[in-house]
């Protein structure tokens, strides 16, 4: 999950939960520190480093998404990409992922990209 603070100067520090499967099967979640909602304005993408992940942070109409960096077909960063309505064209090969599901909308992907869980704190 991950946690925005919707407003700057918020008392709260905006945080994603990101779940990982350890060697038993057994699922962890932890809560990392992100971005203040207003960080990152309709339309754009912001890159956060957190918790050993790189992660980019999505405003879609004002509702936030987060999903990995990293395109899943080669070096670009998918926060650094051409975003139109809820789909990231990546930088480097235009391959296109689905921002809300992470699912493939165009080649040269291949592999679908991570997504989190996110939240926005209302403080």
């Amino acid at each position: 999950m991950a946690k925005i603070a919707d407003r700057a100067g918020a008392d709260d520090p905006p945080t994603s939960t990101i779940r990982r499967r350890h060697a038993r099967d057994v699922e962890v979640t932890t809560k990392v520190e992100l971005c203040k909602a207003d960080q990152v304005a309709a339309g754009t993408a912001l890159r956060v480093e957190a918790a050993g992940l790189t992660v980019a942070v999505f405003n879609v109409d004002g509702e936030f998404y987060v999903t990995d960096d990293a395109c899943t077909h080669g070096p670009g960063s998918l926060s650094e990409g051409f975003i139109e309505e809820d789909v990231v064209e990546c930088n480097f090969h235009n391959g296109q992922f689905n921002i809300k599901t992470g699912a493939i909308v165009s080649p040269p992907c291949s592999i679908p990209v991570k997504t989190y869980h996110t939240s926005v704190d209302r403080v």
